[in-house]
């Protein structure tokens, strides 16, 4: 029977990086949607788990995709609340990669650091990866300041993550050339920007004596920090160990690829932030 999957995408179009991912990840049919809220996607959901006995549900899967993490939050939870009983098939939600990409950059960070005795800043921490990344590293017992050009949003993001554990601070961008101000005890740097924002460069970096990890996840020059390659991987300059987009992106395409494959194993499993970490370590 042929593998179905059903790309969702919150977007007014349907993300082409994550339809050719699925295609060379073997997908046999794409169905690609956009504009997709919780309000119009149940039509579909019907559409998938109605359409084939429950043994062969397995051979169709459920994509969650878009640029709002938050809207691809919401389209998950409708979609699970659509399923009942053995009526249900896999999903996987990455809007805009940020499951992925956080979850393979956290995988190097955790090559060279003991995590639960680390403080992490995540540069752009209100964004889609950037989100993501200080969801995993709290969640491994890393103290984490989310950065951000408004406050307000660092704080919004921080409550959505966990308000409770105390492990979360928000922070906003400091004008420039102050970025210290946000490094006191901090061992990890994510930059995990919008294209084209620079938060800072390496020598800046560098002044902080505590720091030993720069992960920038900005693949479009300019790039967030700057003095990092897009292709270093573990790579040392000066005292800091250095990793560029390119450099964590291969082990993200490796998971993204390894994910849908594994949709098809059976109608039941949900890939969401913690999942797809696990698949991380897994395989790196």
């Amino acid at each position: 029977m042929k593998r179905i999957l059903i790309q969702l995408d919150t977007d007014s179009q349907a993300s082409s990086f994550d339809a050719v991912t699925a295609i060379d990840a073997g997908v046999d049919h794409l169905l690609s949607y956009s504009q997709i809220n919780p309000s119009n996607i149940v039509p579909l959901v019907q559409g998938a788990i109605f359409t084939r006995g429950s043994k062969e549900l397995k051979n169709t899967a459920i994509f969650v995709g878009g640029s709002n993490v938050e809207a691809g939050e919401k389209v998950l939870a409708k979609v699970q609340e659509s399923f009942f009983g053995s009526m249900r098939v896999s999903v996987m939600m990455d809007s805009n990669g940020c499951n992925t990409t956080a979850a393979a950059a956290v995988y190097y960070a955790k090559k060279q650091l003991d995590l639960s005795q680390s403080r992490a800043v995540v540069l752009g921490g209100t964004g889609p990866v950037g989100r993501r990344s200080a969801h995993i590293l709290g969640s491994l017992g890393a103290e984490v300041v989310v950065v951000s050009r408004s406050l307000s949003k660092a704080e919004h993001v921080c409550s959505l993550i966990d308000d409770t554990t105390g492990r979360f601070t928000a922070a906003e961008i400091p004008a420039q050339g102050k970025i210290g101000s946000l490094l006191e005890g901090a061992d990890l740097v994510i930059a995990a920007g919008a294209a084209g924002v620079q938060f800072a460069t390496l020598d800046e970096l560098s002044a902080c004596e505590s720091l030993k990890v720069v992960i920038d996840l900005n693949a479009v020059p300019p790039l967030g920090i700057g003095g990092i390659q897009s292709t270093d991987k573990a790579n040392q300059i000066g005292s800091l160990i250095c990793y560029g987009a390119l450099g964590v992106g291969g082990l993200k395409m490796k998971i993204h690829h390894h994910l849908i494959e594994q949709l098809f194993e059976s109608n039941d499993q949900v890939f969401d932030t913690s999942q797809i970490y696990n698949a991380a370590l897994n395989m790196g």
